[in-house]
């Protein structure tokens, strides 16, 4: 059922936000040097990878770590990468994700290829058994300012606990979060 549910809402979203979605690439062209999107080596479901897509935020120069890991991540930023991230909207392409299956809406963010200790403390746990996120549990309780295990804390919550409930309760938090630009690093 939520397979059903994340294709026909993602299909839905993406024509709706088909206009943003080009002047957006539009701008990311047009202010840097490089492809419109990024390619993340992320890690999925049973801890396959796969290529997470975002809007290109930061310079092509910018080292392949968590962006919090940097000592100054603003340096590194696109001329349009602080306002695309201040308002989430570098995630928009991730509803491609969505329709490969490869994401769903709300689940556990998935970690980077090279974050082996969010990784092992997942897979500890049973959380990489789900179909990674674009938000989550842990992300309406903290994102990035979480320690690793308190993060696994929160994605074992949802594993346990998920439900189309939860999941409503999840996205509306994350859709109040957005508005107030709570949690948004750069």
């Amino acid at each position: 059922m939520k397979r059903v549910v994340d294709l026909i809402v993602a299909i839905f979203l993406l024509c709706f936000l088909s206009g943003p979605i080009f002047i957006i690439a539009l701008l990311v062209k047009l202010s840097s040097a490089g492809p419109v999107f990024y390619w993340s080596d992320r890690v999925g479901k049973d801890n396959k990878i796969f290529k997470m897509c975002k809007f290109r935020t930061m310079r092509l120069d910018a080292p392949a770590v968590a962006t919090h890991l940097l000592k100054d991540a603003n340096r590194y930023l696109t001329p349009v990468g602080s306002f695309l991230r201040k308002f989430s909207l570098d995630e928009l392409p991730q509803l491609f994700n969505i329709i490969r299956g490869e994401m769903t809406f709300v689940g556990p963010r998935p970690a980077l290829f090279n974050q082996d200790d969010l990784i092992e403390l997942r897979t500890k746990k049973n959380v990489h058994t789900l179909v990674p996120g674009v938000t989550g549990w842990a992300q309406v309780n903290g994102r990035d300012e979480l320690p690793i295990p308190v993060k696994v804390e929160f994605d074992a919550y949802y594993l346990k606990n998920r439900s189309l409930i939860l999941d409503a309760k999840i996205m509306l938090i994350t859709l109040l979060k957005v508005i107030n630009k709570e949690g948004v690093n750069h």
